[in-house]
């Protein structure tokens, strides 16, 4: 049998300006195809939300719904974004939720101003085995050494010494990237660490700076080229620059 649906309530996007919010009316909401996406507004603070049945499951289909309301608010002004799935259980409990933190998210909003999240990832280039063992010696004597004795274990060593000179040339390159990138930037933000990757890093960038900031993202691309790979997204909502859900979740 089908799950019952859970009890109704208000799925949330983000906070913004009434003015700014007001441009979300009529964006696909998360949930059911027929509701509408309203804005909850008090003194200067909107909240952007649209009604729900239980908890949505992260489809493609209402990921996408989360994700366009967000990018149409970013295109009018700041936005505090929600994560995906925050739900309040009524009007009351958003509209308390903007009133308990009021000058805090009034701070926010103008601290993000005419900014924007950059997302900048990079992991090491495997290609580039040849160029790390012209400039290991250590490393080149235990590759000699697995060729005269090959075996399981000295295979897995090999792998590992490669694996972690790749990944500490990518680091290297990474620093250097940030270094460089950092002055262009209001404020950066270290990401999760994945797998493989040398660097996972968020920057605030001015509206005015972004042009700047992607032209010397590629040629920081091309100048490090076969130490690390570099992938930029953006221009995103901010959400590595606030600090936590505005609103109260729903139980």
């Amino acid at each position: 049998m089908p799950t019952p649906p859970g009890p109704p309530g208000l799925y949330v996007y983000a906070i913004t300006a009434p003015e700014h919010a007001a441009h979300a009316r009529g964006c696909r909401a998360v949930g059911d195809e027929n509701a509408v996406v309203s804005v909850l507004g008090r003194d200067g603070l909107a909240a952007v939300a649209s009604p729900v049945a239980g908890r949505p499951r992260a489809r493609r289909r209402d990921l996408s719904a989360h994700q366009d309301v967000l990018a149409e608010l970013a295109r009018q002004g700041p936005v505090l974004p929600m994560r995906f799935g925050v739900i309040a259980p009524d009007e009351e409990t958003v509209l308390a939720g903007l009133d308990s933190a009021r000058e805090a998210h009034l701070a926010a909003l103008a601290r993000l101003e005419g900014k924007a999240e950059w997302n900048l990832k990079g992991v090491s280039v495997p290609e580039a085995l040849p160029d790390v063992l012209r400039e290991d010696a250590g490393l080149r004597a235990l590759r000699e050494t697995t060729r005269r004795r090959p075996g399981y274990e000295a295979n897995v060593r090999l792998g590992e010494a490669v694996a972690g000179a790749l990944q500490r040339r990518a680091e290297q390159a990474a620093a250097d990237v940030l270094a460089e990138l950092r002055p262009l930037a209001a404020e950066t933000r270290e990401g999760r660490e994945n797998a493989g990757g040398a660097m996972n890093v968020s920057f605030l960038v001015p509206r005015s700076a972004e042009t700047a900031f992607r032209k010397a993202v590629d040629l920081l691309a091309t100048r490090c080229r076969g130490r690390i790979t570099l992938t930029l997204t953006g221009p995103l909502p901010c959400y590595s620059f606030v600090s936590a859900e505005a609103v109260p979740a729903g139980a």
